[in-house]
Parts: C-alpha cells; sequence; structure tokens
C-alpha cells in the first residue's frame, strides 16, 4: 500500500511552520517563534516539566530542546531549578513574562485552527483526528518496541 501521507504530513509541517511565524508577528508576538511556542504550550498545560518530559512531548531532540531552553531564559521567558526529588534534574517552569503571552498564543492557534478545518464538516475534523491518533499510536508503538535482528 502506497500512500503520499508522510510527504503530505511534512509538507502540512512546513507550511504551518511558516504561518504560525506569521500570524504570531502579525498578534505582536516577538518574544518567542514558533518552536519555542511549542515548549512555552507543554508548560502552560504544566509548569515545572523535567527536560526529558519536555523533549518528548514537543518533539524536539534534547541537544535541540536545550540550546533552546537556553535562549529562552537568556530572554526571561522561563526558569531551571533543581528538582527537589534528584538535584541533578533540571526543572523547567514558566516565568510571568511567559505566562502573560499565552492569551496571544491561544488567539494564534485558534486561527490555526480556523485555518487547518476551513470548510470541513465537524464529522471529518473528528474522523481526521481519530485517523492521526491511530497512526501516532501506532509509530509510538512501534517506537517502544525493540527491533529485532540488529546485532552490532
Amino acid at each position: 500500500m502506497e500512500s503520499r501521507t508522510g510527504f503530505l504530513i511534512s509538507q502540512i509541517k512546513q507550511v504551518q511552520a511558516r504561518i504560525f511565524q506569521r500570524l504570531l508577528q502579525e498578534s505582536g508576538v516577538e518574544e518567542f517563534n514558533g518552536p519555542q511556542g511549542r515548549i512555552l504550550y507543554v508548560l502552560w498545560q504544566k509548569d515545572e516539566v523535567p527536560i526529558v518530559e519536555l523533549s518528548q512531548k514537543t518533539g524536539l531532540a534534547k541537544n535541540t530542546l536545550t540550546a533552546m531552553l537556553g535562549r529562552m531564559e537568556d530572554s526571561g521567558l522561563i526558569m531551571r531549578k533543581a528538582a527537589e526529588s534528584d538535584k541533578r534534574q533540571s526543572l523547567i517552569s514558566l516565568t510571568d513574562k511567559a505566562r502573560d503571552l499565552q492569551g496571544k498564543y491561544d488567539e494564534v492557534s485558534q486561527k490555526m485552527n480556523e485555518l487547518f478545518y476551513k470548510d470541513f464538516t465537524q464529522k471529518e475534523v473528528t474522523e481526521l483526528d481519530q485517523y492521526l491518533d491511530r497512526i501516532l499510536g501506532n509509530l509510538e508503538q512501534s517506537e517502544r518496541t525493540p527491533r529485532k535482528g540488529k546485532e552490532g
């Protein structure tokens, strides 16, 4: 079964990122870019998140994430602190400055949803979400399953 799904998802991701960045700028948000917005989004849902969890939830590699967190810390959006249970583990939390930006981010996200689902029926939106959830589940299951026959 041949499918263009992977190609289409990649294209959608690229175009979406450009549009999202444009919408952020049009909304007067200059404090962060789209990828940094993904980090903030996770932290708006739950503050004080370990870097490992932040990497999993944003899909960003740890080395990429670490560099981005450094820039975000320099610009006053996040703080790092040692976890009480394990001083070697850093927890990432929001500053008041970042909390104040959530409303604008939510507005931009709403505009993106309107663009994504323009001319879709509610049933189509629900079906698409279900299909994408299934694809994600399949990929996550494969990622967790040890590969067989691979010898060093």
